[in-house]
């Protein structure tokens, strides 16, 4: 029994062990280039698991980001503060979150002295919550958090949406403790009975109500390791999550708003259409003012808006634009992992960006040994090269292009300029 608990070891010993074997220097004598190699290759990995299989998205999505405003965010572990980093890295993620997401609607809670405030109300205009967070960095952090709170307010704006549509928390929580009003677990029972899914970043270290509030809610927790790891998992949650349970089926009424034609002396063929008006979408602020012949009309009720996508404050009508559905369409039908293949010596050029492989994968440290490099002298390194083949057009990548295809553009450059391909595609 004595030898089994010396030879017993810890978890954080069995987890980190040998890892510095994975990380060797370049002829530099660096480490960022085999990192940032390490760090791709994960996100692939990623990636490649998101992709399998056949899942349902729910692709109007409902989101309460809740902040943690506490005393612990002024700790100085992210610089400049946690509380200012976050925000930070908020701003990025309320861009990619409507770039992504155009139809969908976000809101920003922060949570201090056992309460939770309302920043922003659910809408999809992303200058507004920009301008929201920018305004929050003069903000005091003290008090306790209080996540009940937080998680009780966030779910009275969700569980009124409809039922086609995702609705889903993202808390980013800084403390280790959390002073609630009453039983939690009536609370987490709540958020499962509304199919409201409930995902938590820690920026400390693990708490095991958060791991459970998570896990129940069929969302997921994660802890930083540090600053580019937490950008990392934020933008993590951009992507619109798989469908927990079933979501009901149903069309959704959408208008699509748009101008009269000005004719060429400059005025219009309908004075109805562009006579000024009050925009509905900031007439309750002091700047309000009348916008000119700029501006949507709603196909319903005809009420003018500055910008696209909103939902119509007299009718209710969602407003959207045909650009808005096509930048959602590559969610439904996502583009397939490419296979990885070593590299091929009559292949020397990546496909996407007409890099040669050698000079695409600099970052790649490549660890060879010397009777193999006396063997393969004629062969300078090309063999071990890791390319990426797309399984449609058999048309060869560079891991920087598959990353970029994978995470912006969405399409195979491929598939996308052969024209049968292309044609199969449409139709």
């Amino acid at each position: 029994m004595a030898d089994e608990d010396e030879t017993k070891e810890y978890r954080w010993e069995s987890g980190y062990e040998k890892t510095w074997e994975a990380i060797k220097e370049d002829d530099d004598g660096l480490l960022e280039s085999n990192v940032a190699d390490l760090v791709a290759r994960a996100k692939r990995k990623r990636a490649a698991l998101k992709d399998t299989g056949a899942i349902q998205l729910g692709m109007m999505r409902h989101l309460f980001v809740v902040v943690d405003a506490s005393a612990c965010m002024f700790l100085q572990d992210l610089k400049p503060t946690r509380f200012l980093c976050v925000l930070k890295l908020l701003e990025v993620f309320v861009h990619e979150f409507f770039d992504l997401n155009p139809i969908s609607q976000l809101g920003i809670l922060t949570t201090k002295m056992k309460r939770s405030e309302q920043i922003t109300v659910l809408a999809g205009n992303q200058k507004k919550h920009i301008e929201a967070l920018q305004q929050l960095k003069d903000l005091s952090c003290e008090g306790e958090p209080s996540l009940q709170n937080s998680l009780e307010r966030a779910m009275n704006g969700l569980k009124n949406m409809p039922a086609y549509s995702s609705r889903e928390i993202l808390v980013l929580f800084g403390s280790l403790t959390t002073c609630d009003p009453g039983d939690i677990q009536k609370t987490i029972k709540s958020l499962k009975d509304n199919n409201i899914r409930v995902s938590i970043i820690g920026l400390a270290a693990e708490v095991r109500i958060c791991q459970e509030i998570a896990k129940k809610t069929g969302g997921t927790y994660n802890v930083l390791i540090d600053d580019h790891h937490l950008k990392e998992l934020i933008l993590n949650q951009v992507q619109p999550p798989a469908v927990a349970g079933s979501m009901e089926a149903s069309l959704v009424k959408m208008g699509f708003p748009g101008g009269s034609p000005i004719v060429n002396d400059g005025t219009s063929d309908s004075s109805a259409d562009h006579a000024p008006a009050y925009c509905l979408c900031h007439i309750e602020s002091e700047t309000s003012s009348l916008m000119g012949p700029n501006g949507y009309n709603c196909p319903q009720c005809g009420s003018r808006y500055c910008e696209l996508p909103v939902e119509c404050k007299q009718c209710g009508l969602t407003l959207v634009s045909a650009p808005h559905l096509a930048r959602s369409y590559h969610h439904l039908f996502p583009i397939k992992p490419f296979i990885e293949r070593a590299q091929v010596r009559e292949t020397t050029h990546c496909f996407a960006c007409a890099k040669l492989f050698v000079e695409a994968e600099t970052n790649v440290i490549i660890i060879v040994n010397f009777r193999l490099c006396l063997f393969y002298h004629s062969l300078p390194f090309l063999f071990l090269l890791k390319v990426y083949e797309c399984e449609n057009c058999n048309q060869i990548v560079c891991l920087d292009c598959d990353l970029f295809i994978r995470e912006t553009l969405h399409t195979c450059p491929g598939c996308a300029s052969d024209p049968v391909t292309a044609q199969m595609k449409t139709n």
